[in-house]
């Protein structure tokens, strides 16, 4: 018994600092990128590399689109501020369809990624700071299933990071993750990479950012739009429970009463 009882804990201080190691190493990169690239990192200074980066493209078109879809899945894999502003960017640089295809991917790519973080490496950190989250996230997917996650790729007001995170601990599969990501964020998407390539020069991106294509009126009246656009899943899903209530009410004098429970339980493996 006793040997038994050491293997597991040497099994498991063994398994602690193998994630410990892939921490400090992603870390060491995000220093040593950040601290060589910030500057490259700017509206600012690629506004003025704007002829170059045209002459690149033409030159070099898949090295270019190789190289901004790592860039666009690090950002997001790793949960860096400025995913945005690479998305309007890459809108400029690449124009809508390719800049929504490269984009759509690339996000998804990077959120699983962050997603699978979660779940192998930084499952003890997430859970302490997300232990209440936590119990709502799983007691909504129990209830609405891949319609949950839908949802909330839909709002804006739910940050990217937190959802990829308390996702990573939830039963949720992988591949169910990154399909419905991928559906779930494309109208995000879609609107600020039309923002990006309504826009004449990075000079302009760069003076006044999204101002530089919408107004303070329309981006609120957009973010209005995908905030309903991301409620109408769960309206719908309401709608059809209260349908099938009203259908097998008459006959409920036939049959012995479901519990609140049980008639749950049918839900969720419908």
């Amino acid at each position: 018994m006793s040997s038994e009882i050491n293997s597991s804990d040497v099994a498991a201080g063994t398994s602690f600092w193998k994630k410990a190691a892939v921490l400090v190493a992603i870390l060491a990169v995000i220093v040593v990128a950040y601290t060589q690239f910030r500057e490259m990192l700017t509206l600012e200074w690629l506004a003025q590399q704007e002829a170059h980066l045209r002459a690149l493209q033409q030159a070099h078109p898949l090295l270019v689109h190789g190289l901004a879809f790592v860039i666009y899945v690090a950002v997001t894999g790793l949960s860096l501020p400025g995913a945005t502003v690479l998305t309007l960017v890459y809108g400029w640089y690449f124009g809508l369809l390719r800049a929504v295809i490269l984009v759509s991917f690339a996000s998804t790519a990077g959120a699983t990624l962050a997603f699978l973080f979660s779940r192998y490496l930084f499952r003890d950190v997430v859970r302490r700071h997300s232990g209440h989250r936590l119990d709502a996230f799983n007691r909504a997917l129990e209830h609405e299933g891949p319609f949950f996650l839908f949802t909330l790729r839909l709002i804006p007001a739910v940050p990217f990071f937190v959802i990829n995170a308390v996702m990573g601990l939830t039963p949720i599969r992988t591949w169910t993750f990154w399909w419905v990501s991928q559906l779930g964020m494309l109208a995000g998407t879609m609107v600020y990479a039309y923002a990006g390539s309504s826009v004449p020069g990075l000079q302009n991106l760069a003076d006044d950012g999204v101002n530089a294509v919408f107004t303070p009126s329309q981006i609120t009246q957009i973010t209005a739009a995908l905030v309903l656009l991301g409620v109408f899943p769960l309206i719908v899903r309401m709608v059809v429970k209260l349908l099938k209530r009203s259908v097998a009410a008459p006959s409920a004098g036939s049959a012995l009463p479901l519990s609140t429970d049980g008639e749950s339980r049918n839900d969720v493996q419908a």
